[in-house]
């Protein structure tokens, strides 16, 4: 009889959730459960939808006769917590009481450890966690200087991708990711930028809605000044202005389209502008990779390349033409978070790392 224990990973999207049961590292189950406006306009906040989602995921391991009892682990999306330091947290009642109150912001991954909480108390040897979630904050302190002490900078980043791809790359030569220094790039709907210095990311972009190259739907670092200018000139309100930034800045706002890879298709295609705008979206991540090998005083061991983008090996070339002399480059295309959510699981499985504790 297969008494293998079973790990059920849950990632919130904003009109989505993805579940996924794994043993022995293999997916046995994988569900992309979609939720239409109507039924979420029901919900005021985005913390009063656990329940509903919860409900939704337990009948569809049920319906698909997942074996219930053989799941140890859930592990949900970390969500907009306190600023942390990497690693596996259990969900516990401060986390649960700081994401329903949402005070550092409402997103869909908030729900992740409330409903890994909620079904792994409905299974019979269960226990939840999330991991790595995006304000993982392992800065140093010179890191934290932006200009002026009312503007510290910040750490918001794909944490769980940038942590994951480290850890994969350094396995890959047989070595401790705790023992590398290296630079890793996530190309998404926003550039993240990351110095992984002996397993602790102590500087990156605020890729969220700060500085930074500019991306499909974000803008990026913009020049303060014209900004000021533009926010005090009474044509636009502050949700237009935050547009610009998050949402239809990038490529958007040059090309009237936020998929990267639209744009690529168009520029092959002869389309000069969306050749130009592609061409300097690579050539501010070059620049951004470059500015953070000083953070390691050149000493670079590798830069590694990822997210959605990184699929484009065109895209990737014009990065990766600027920056191969500052240290041997790795392309390590999409993101799978399923994936990087359940490998923290079964390290805690397997008792190699202890979880930590949110407070």
């Amino acid at each position: 009889m297969d008494t293998h224990p079973r790990i059920l990973v849950i990632n919130p999207g904003s009109t989505s959730t993805k579940i996924a049961v794994y043993k022995n590292g293999d997916v046995v189950f994988l569900k992309t459960i979609r939720h239409s406006a109507e039924e979420l306009s029901q919900f005021k906040r985005v913390s009063d939808q656990y329940e509903f989602r919860k409900n939704i995921i337990y009948n569809e391991l049920k319906d698909a006769e997942i074996r219930l009892d053989l799941i140890r682990i859930v592990v949900g999306r970390g969500g907009i917590v306190k600023p942390i330091a990497s690693g596996v947290y259990r969900v516990n009642e401060a986390m649960k009481k700081d994401l329903i109150e949402a005070k550092r912001g409402e997103h869909a991954s908030n729900l992740g450890a409330l409903i890994a909480d909620d079904i792994a108390k409905m299974l019979p040897s269960a226990e939840a966690f999330i991991a790595d979630p995006v304000v993982v904050d392992e800065l140093e302190p010179i890191a934290r200087y932006s200009g002026h002490p009312l503007f510290e900078r910040i750490s918001i980043f794909h944490a769980l991708n940038q942590k994951a791809i480290a850890r994969a790359h350094a396995k890959s030569l047989m070595r401790k990711y705790e023992d590398m220094d290296l630079i890793v790039a996530h190309l998404g709907g926003g550039i993240s930028v990351g110095v992984h210095h002996k397993g602790r990311v102590i500087d990156v972009n605020q890729a969220l809605d700060g500085d930074g190259p500019i991306s499909p739907e974000r803008s990026g670092t913009l020049p303060v000044g014209e900004l000021l200018k533009m926010a005090f000139s009474g044509k636009y309100t502050y949700d237009e202005m935050k547009s610009m930034v998050v949402g239809k800045g990038g490529l958007y706002a040059y090309t009237g389209l936020n998929n990267a890879y639209e744009v690529e298709k168009a520029a092959q295609a002869g389309d000069k502008k969306c050749y130009d705008v592609l061409e300097a979206m690579a050539y501010q991540t070059a620049k951004e990779i470059g500015a953070f090998s000083t953070v390691l005083k050149g000493d670079v061991d590798a830069i590694l390349i990822t997210g959605g983008m990184a699929n484009s090996k065109w895209f990737c070339n014009l990065i990766i033409e600027r920056i191969h002399k500052i240290a041997p480059v790795y392309v390590y295309p999409g993101e799978d978070e399923m994936k990087a959510l359940a490998e923290n699981g079964a390290l805690i499985l397997s008792g190699e790392i202890e979880p930590k504790e949110y407070v």
